[in-house]
């Protein structure tokens, strides 16, 4: 069964102070349709036809892995978004307190890693155990699943992510999306 492109949650037009539809259009409707078809091209013929796209991320490499993996990666950056800012749930709440002092603490060391990750890539919110939390930047199409943690939370640090909105000021990026994180499916990944 091939992969497909899946719906956004919301309108993107709901998000006039974060990203444009014209961002969304591009970011969703080509960037990610573009790895959703090179992967499907990839696993054509070979072994990993009629897998999931977690199970390619895991086991694969190359090329393969850098289209599955910008489609994995993509999918959850759109799902850890909301239009509407949200309070966090208690216990995520608790946990960015218990790893980074405070959740402002935790925001302020997640904007610095995600403005300071060189080149493109991506900064993920990523629990390492029980109880514990960790900021980590990838490059690429890097994900923290295949070093065995289990993403929380994703932004899309490659500049087609924001550069028609943003230009150069990644910090503002960053900034907007922290104020449109679906905190809800944040708590949700925890295990």
């Amino acid at each position: 069964m091939p992969y497909t492109l899946p719906a956004l949650p919301y309108d993107p037009a709901d998000f006039t102070d974060f990203v444009s539809p014209n961002t969304f259009a591009f970011h969703h409707g080509k960037h990610l349709q573009a790895y959703i078809d090179g992967a499907n091209k990839l696993v054509q013929g070979s072994n990993y036809e009629g897998k999931s796209l977690i199970d390619v991320v895991m086991t694969s490499s190359g090329p393969l892995f850098n289209q599955a993996a910008q489609a994995w990666n993509h999918e959850f950056y759109f799902n850890c978004l909301t239009p509407t800012p949200q309070a966090i749930p208690e216990k995520l709440a608790s946990l960015l307190s218990a790893n980074f002092d405070s959740v402002e603490g935790f925001k302020e060391k997640f904007a610095a890693s995600a403005v300071g990750n060189f080149g493109s890539g991506w900064t993920w919110l990523m629990q390492t155990g029980p109880n514990k939390l960790k900021i980590f930047n990838t490059s690429n199409a890097g994900n923290p699943m295949v070093d065995g943690f289990n993403p929380l939370l994703t932004i899309d640090v490659w500049e087609h992510a924001y550069y028609l909105d943003y230009q150069n000021r990644r910090a503002d990026y960053v900034k907007a999306f922290l104020d449109h994180v679906n905190w809800q499916f944040v708590a949700s990944q925890l295990k």
